[in-house]
């Protein structure tokens, strides 16, 4: 969602000079060599204020993408990378142009706020939350800081500006590229020599034009840690991401039942997945966020399947109240607990499953049987089967039993 901030009225009373931000500012004297130190002035004053406001990286872009930019994101969605995330095709034109997002805008202040946190083992029976969904929906604490930047520019300098998250159709990586910030990696997400891969970003478009920060450069080289670690081989090829096999999208993303071939390698991870980013060589500099927001709560660092297993809806949003985990719903939660109890290899998990089995979600008692063939013995499978089976109306739930014979 956009924020238009209201410009403070340029003061009035004799002509334009470059002590007037608003003369800095217009484009009929871009080009004088005073407008130009007015106008470094004024984008070193937004990064001073932005990293004394929090945040932890600071880069100023141009409000255009380079071509090879919009010439990934076109083939990522006529590959059908993008799977059901239908939304990345219907504003696609608007994600690879700043401009066509907002016309007005000429500058973007790209902003990054460290998440970073020990990996650490998930203890046996437990459930892998990714380290980003550990702690408060990053969403609200990003957005409520620029709001708050946004405004303290609105009131010094003139022009409109709007403000962005991950839910705009904002191409952030490359712009965070082009801001300096970092470089995208193999694994196609951002990577900072500073803060490793943790960071949260978002961004301000400005109608003012400001100098851009040089442009980050790309420090792979020869490593390819994260193209192995992926456990599913999501990556086609460097730089190319085949959504549809990660295990961040297959737990967050898709709605439905997870394809039988890759709940095996989902493995315990009940909310997206750290292994590409956690290999990452330059994770050595990275350093544990000192925002009390992004700190893990107690309960999602090893949370424990078989108590996840008994949440109902009620339960399920008190526990995930102001987490990001909370917006794909308790159901599609369940499916993904229930692939980790499967893949757990623990029989006395069993009996969480079959009590799933009862659940009104058809995705719940879908997962249910697929974990509890895996974990309980054939005769006691044989028997739920032979009981419910001939009672079960959902198709897809149908399907299960039957695959499982």
């Amino acid at each position: 969602m956009a924020v238009i901030a209201t410009p403070r009225r340029p003061r009035e009373g004799g002509g334009p000079g470059a002590s007037d931000p608003a003369f800095a500012l217009d484009s009929r004297f871009r080009g004088n060599d005073e407008v130009k130190d007015v106008a470094r002035e004024i984008r070193e004053a937004i990064r001073a204020e932005a990293l004394a406001r929090g945040f932890d990286a600071v880069g100023f872009a141009a409000a255009h993408l380079a071509d090879n930019a919009r010439a990934d994101l076109a083939e990522f969605l006529a590959r059908g990378y993008h799977g059901e995330m239908g939304w990345l095709a219907a504003r696609a034109e608007q994600r690879g142009d700043p401009r066509t997002l907002w016309r007005e805008a000429e500058t973007v202040v790209v902003l990054g706020m460290n998440y970073g946190a020990e990996v650490g083992e998930v203890e046996s029976g437990a459930g892998n939350v990714s380290i980003y969904a550990r702690g408060r929906d990053y969403h609200d604490t990003v957005k409520k800081r620029l709001k708050a930047l946004a405004r303290w520019i609105a009131e010094r300098w003139p022009g409109e500006l709007k403000v962005f998250v991950d839910t705009a159709p904002v191409m952030e990586k490359p712009l965070a590229q082009q801001a300096g910030i970092g470089w995208q990696g193999k694994h196609t997400n951002l990577v900072s020599r500073e803060f490793g891969s943790w960071l949260f970003l978002g961004e301000i478009y400005l109608s003012l034009a400001l100098e851009p920060d040089a442009a980050e450069s790309d420090h792979c080289g020869t490593c390819r840690n994260c193209l192995d670690a992926c456990p599913t081989k999501a990556f086609p090829a460097p730089y190319r991401l085949d959504a549809r096999r990660c295990i961040s999208y297959l737990t967050i993303e898709h709605k439905g039942m997870i394809d039988p071939e890759l709940r095996p390698l989902i493995g315990n991870r009940i909310y997206g997945c750290d292994d590409c980013l956690a290999v990452c060589p330059w994770n050595k500099y990275a350093r544990t966020t000192a925002e009390p927001d992004f700190l893990p709560r107690a309960g999602l660092t090893s949370p424990r399947l078989a108590e996840l297993a008994r949440l109902d809806d009620a339960a399920f949003r008190r526990m995930f109240a102001g987490s990001a985990v909370k917006r794909i719903g308790r159901d599609r939660f369940l499916r993904n607990v229930l692939i980790a109890i499967g893949n757990s290899g623990d029989c006395g998990l069993a009996e969480a499953a079959r009590k799933c089995l009862d659940d009104a979600s058809p995705l719940v008692r879908a997962s249910a049987v697929w974990a509890l063939r895996l974990l309980a013995n054939v005769t006691a499978f044989l028997h739920e089967k032979a009981t419910r089976l001939p009672r079960e109306t959902d198709g897809v739930v149908r399907d299960e039993w039957n695959r499982a014979a």
